[in-house]
């Protein structure tokens, strides 16, 4: 497979973003062609879901090396109960915002519901959209083979793809809800052959989520390109979750996202002290002071407008 494709264009009006660090030494670039050396080092690869360039910036020092700018924003920044709500604006500036803050991390633009379902001039569009207003090295479609003509039109005019399979949060209403997939064989022979299909169309990434390891390792032993997993077992040659699930701030967690942190009671515990230091007139910080002969002159001015 080719993961080659020329630098990417900067914004020329995007403010400077310092160089991020790894462990106190400058990060190396990670590209797409680092990723499928990677993979075929059967080296895995850390991916996150996030939605801000701060949180961006401190993920790349962290060492993650792909950062997907997910539709479950919808949910999780905006509030909206699917996905698919996610606006296609909206997208775009998330996934340039995480580019400005990990300029060196592959970021992953999500294509969102019905953004590329209408046409192929229309999705084409969008794409190239996210490209370039949003900085994308590539973008992620929740596909089936049936989507094959138009991943092959992408990769036709340049643009990289990350084929979605096995569950797929865009057609949950289908379902009357999330849930997994592959669990018969003929549904994991299905998700297998989507797979297929989609790599030889020209699909250069795979993401598969929520299915049983045995579909994941099928997948591998079927394809040639690296296979994103989130909820699909170990084997995947690199593992997603959306940073919210990860760090214990969502109430109601996937059961494949097991929490490293509790943030969500520890900033719980931030905003209780914030009340109380407000309550207390003790905000803390450093205050800005006046030259007391200038303070002296407002004093006398105020008493005067009495």
């Amino acid at each position: 497979m080719s993961l080659e494709r020329p630098a990417m264009a900067t914004d020329p009006n995007a403010q400077p973003v310092r160089e991020p660090k790894t462990n106190g030494t400058h990060r190396k670039p990670v590209t797409l062609k680092t990723l499928h050396q990677m993979a075929e080092r059967a080296e895995p690869f850390a991916c996150l879901a996030c939605y801000d360039a701060i949180t961006a910036r401190w993920l790349e020092r962290a060492g993650v090396h792909l950062l997907l700018a997910g539709d479950s924003a919808a949910e999780i920044v905006l509030g909206l109960p699917r996905t698919i709500h996610m606006p296609m604006e909206l997208s775009i500036w998330l996934t340039a915002a995480l580019k400005r803050g990990a300029p060196n991390t592959v970021v992953m633009a999500d294509m969102p519901f019905l953004s590329y379902h209408a046409s192929v001039d229309e999705a084409l569009k969008n794409a190239g959209r996210f490209m370039t207003e949003g900085l994308a090295d590539i973008v992620k479609l929740e596909a089936d083979a049936s989507f094959a003509p138009l991943v092959e039109r992408f990769t036709h005019a340049g643009i990289p793809v990350c084929a979605h399979v096995g569950s797929l949060p865009q057609r949950s209403a289908m379902r009357g809800g999330y849930g997994s997939s592959g669990r018969t064989a003929d549904e994991a022979r299905r998700i297998v052959n989507d797979a297929v299909a989609l790599e030889q169309a020209g699909a250069v990434m795979l993401l598969v989520e929520a299915v049983p390891s045995i579909v994941s390792e099928a997948i591998i032993a079927k394809t040639n390109i690296p296979l994103i997993g989130i909820g699909a077992g170990p084997a995947c040659h690199a593992q997603i979750l959306v940073l919210h699930d990860l760090l214990g701030m969502t109430d109601h967690a996937p059961r494949f996202a097991q929490p490293v942190a509790a943030m969500g009671q520890s900033l719980q515990a931030a905003g209780v002290q914030w009340v109380d230091a407000v309550a207390n007139r003790d905000i803390g910080g450093k205050p800005y002071n006046m030259a007391e002969s200038e303070a002296e002159a407002l004093r006398q001015w105020l008493s005067q407008s009495r």
